[in-house]
């Protein structure tokens, strides 16, 4: 039987449509959100604040190129020039990778806070800020082989996944490979999972005090909590990612082997995106300051004080006016 017989072409790209206008909305409303909610108590606590919001910034620019994902995979055509599809083709991949790096840093920030309370409870804000700004610089450029291994030039009006890919020779292919599974997926899989398991070993300690019981279950609730998005969204791609390579560069030749490869990769890159409104949803129920600051009594005394911080600036202003004039 031939391959035209047992396998059958499907386009994919309506999926792609269907998934990333699900995860638009939610996506926009609970990240911006977040980082209001985030602003409002950065000064409260230390409990990983500053990687949240690099984490929900990460989320946010991921949903703000979801429209002209959609309008491509409806459409079939890019209209909007090479560089600025090179430029979300290039973020994807950034914001995917600076999630999984403050997944990380928030799991690790935890769980140094609930083990060694007394040496990390002096650690100051600006530490956090340093180690963000080397998370972006180090995610970027660990990023650049991705748009530097596609050529735009050669299939004008095409996009995302239809982008081709530069021929690479397979002992170079899979050193790249193995580099970005061990740096990208692996080594960060590994140190959500020694968290979460030091953790749970702590709870097993008889002399901890009913308080610190509390509260070591609230750091094992947070970082079980990015253990499973983690394996959720970015397992199946990093399983994926360096078959559809094999694939889109002719290493793997069999066509049904390479549809069901394609398929997979789609539901994979699906998943990591929907990342981008999981994250949200994490904050609300593994964070007790995010729930209050929700609440309704909270909410709105938040309002009245914008309002009120509003009156008295334009007041100032007037009086200032005023005094101008005489």
């Amino acid at each position: 039987m031939t391959n035209s017989s047992t396998c059958t072409e499907t386009d994919l790209k309506p999926y792609y449509a269907i998934t990333y206008t699900f995860i638009l909305i939610p996506g926009l409303i609970g990240n911006t959100l977040a980082l209001w909610v985030f602003y409002g108590y950065m000064k409260e606590t230390k409990r990983a604040v500053i990687f949240m919001i690099n984490l929900a910034i990460a989320d946010l620019s991921q949903v703000l190129s979801l429209p002209l994902r959609i309008f491509y995979y409806l459409t079939g055509t890019w209209e909007f020039g090479g560089g600025l599809c090179m430029l979300c083709f290039y973020l994807k991949y950034v914001n995917m990778y600076a999630s999984i790096y403050f997944l990380v840093c928030i799991s690790v920030r935890r769980y140094l806070f609930l083990m060694h309370p007394f040496k990390f409870s002096d650690c100051k804000r600006i530490c956090d800020v340093y180690i963000s700004i080397a998370g972006w610089v180090v995610v970027c450029v660990g990023c650049l082989p991705f748009p530097l291994l596609r050529l735009h030039q050669d299939a004008k009006n095409t996009c995302f996944v239809d982008l081709p890919v530069k021929e690479v020779d397979l002992p170079i292919s899979i050193a790249m490979m193995t580099i970005g599974e061990l740096v990208g997926f692996v080594t960060p899989l590994l140190i959500i999972l020694y968290c979460s398991w030091k953790t749970i070993l702590s709870l097993k300690e008889q002399n901890s005090a009913s308080h610190d019981l509390g509260e070591k279950k609230k750091a094992l609730k947070m970082i079980l909590t990015c253990a499973l998005v983690f394996l959720i969204c970015f397992a199946p791609y990093h399983i994926s990612f360096p078959l559809d390579f094999f694939v889109k560069t002719k290493k793997i030749k069999n066509g049904c082997v390479q549809k069901v490869i394609s398929a997979f990769h789609v539901v994979a890159l699906c998943l990591a995106s929907l990342n981008s409104c999981v994250d949200p949803v994490i904050y609300y129920f593994t964070t007790d300051e995010f729930r209050r600051r929700l609440s309704r009594q909270d909410l709105q005394d938040s309002i009245q004080l914008h309002n009120l911080s509003y009156v008295r600036k334009h007041s100032r202003d007037v009086l200032r006016e005023d005094a101008m004039d005489y």
